[in-house]
């Protein structure tokens, strides 16, 4: 954090706070990317699958969190069915999304609605984030909020932020930090109503901010202060099954699922794309050592030098010992007549197509279709040589 003497109008901001002839208070990174790292960082640590974002606003913490391998249903709620139907779009799955499948399957969606509302779709989610949420809420809000994200769908963890009103007086004329707010609780108010929601509804609750305050006004504490609440046992949240048990209130304006390998026709894809790579580097080394030694010495010096055909470098993969070990002891390929042979066996020692596929016949069935076998079925079989290496 970084204070400037700066002048100009009174300007309220949360990266930074302006008033004519003040100190400027800028936070670096700014201060809502603190709190979104904050809630990334807590993400990486407890690798949830379900998480959901009450008060997602503008989806920018969505967006950030749909890149982690761990989530496979991320879900955002907010009052504002405009913004979320203009927003959805940058969270549709993009060309590089099918091109490199997730590992796990993974689905967004967008539902207007209010974080005061029982919806049963987020019942038994591993993480809700309510972020600047609840200063937003009036009285009777504020009262049916604990009883609908902590008594109702009661998730394994909760994480709320809020202004700490003891760091406003180091910001110029500011009373509350944001037309909206109906309140701003310093530490002490925050801290009593979350251990009170903590001891109601069987949960712990852990207290941290974001926003360092500037030297010399320590003791103000952080800017945006953070309750992390976590439940207590490890029972899971018992769900309806039956239909009248089923509420749902909120509207789904946005929905999106990303490819991943567990889908069939996208692991297949990967996988035979893979085989193919395989194979090409296998043959080509396999034509290299053919080639007399010197005419073998005069392509290695001619690619060192930067006089090779090929204007793409192409560089192999990174194998431990023990997968070289693995491969190694793998069938090795071999050539009849102008046929060049890998053993199915041989395909499957390398990491990333086992990675794709465990076993033979399953390996066998997914590319079978796209790649030409021996007749026992235990190989693939392409030309020794074709327009590919003749460059």
């Amino acid at each position: 954090m970084e204070e400037n003497n700066l002048e100009g109008n009174s300007v309220i901001h949360d990266n930074f706070e302006e008033v004519p002839r003040k100190k400027v208070i800028e936070f670096k990174p700014p201060l809502y990317r603190q709190r979104y790292y904050f809630v990334k960082n807590l993400v990486n640590q407890h690798k949830p699958k379900k998480v959901a974002d009450l008060g997602c606003g503008d989806t920018s913490l969505i967006w950030m969190l749909k890149f982690h391998s761990c989530i496979e249903l991320l879900v955002g709620v907010d009052i504002d069915e405009d913004k979320l139907q203009w927003k959805g779009s940058k969270l549709s799955p993009f060309m590089g999304d099918f091109l490199s499948p997730r590992d796990l399957n993974l689905t967004i969606t967008l539902y207007h609605g209010s974080a005061v509302e029982r919806d049963s779709r987020l019942l038994g989610f591993d993480l809700i984030t309510c972020i600047e949420l609840i200063e937003h809420l009036d009285s009777e809000d504020l009262t049916r909020f604990p009883k609908v994200v902590f008594g109702y769908l009661s998730p394994s963890m909760v994480v709320i932020s809020t202004p700490n009103s003891e760091f406003n007086p180091l910001f110029p004329a500011v009373t509350l930090r944001d037309a909206d707010h109906k309140f701003e609780w310093n530490r002490m108010q925050f801290q009593t109503w979350a251990l009170d929601v903590a001891n109601r509804y069987n949960y712990t609750v852990e207290f941290t901010g974001v926003g360092e305050p500037p030297a010399g006004a320590e003791e103000v504490g952080y800017c945006t202060q953070i309750g992390i609440f976590q439940k207590n046992g490890t029972e899971a949240t018992e769900t309806c099954a039956s239909e009248q048990c089923r509420e749902h209130i909120y509207k789904a304006v946005f929905t999106a699922s990303y490819p991943s390998l567990q889908q069939k026709r996208f692991r297949q894809l990967v996988l035979i794309n893979e085989v193919f790579r395989e194979i090409q580097s296998m043959r080509r080394k396999f034509v290299q050592s053919l080639k007399p030694e010197d005419e073998r010495e005069l392509d290695h010096k001619s690619k060192a030098t930067g006089h090779s055909k090929t204007c793409i470098a192409l560089v192999g993969p990174v194998f431990t010992e023990a997968e070289k070990t693995n491969i190694e002891k793998s069938p090795k390929p071999f050539c009849v007549g102008n046929k060049f042979y890998v053993p199915l066996e041989r395909l499957l020692a390398y990491p990333k197509v086992n990675r794709l596929c465990d076993n033979i016949e399953a390996l066998k069935t997914l590319i079978a279709d796209s790649v030409r076998l021996n007749s026992d079925g235990s190989a693939v079989k392409v030309d020794l040589t074709d327009e590919v290496d003749n460059y």
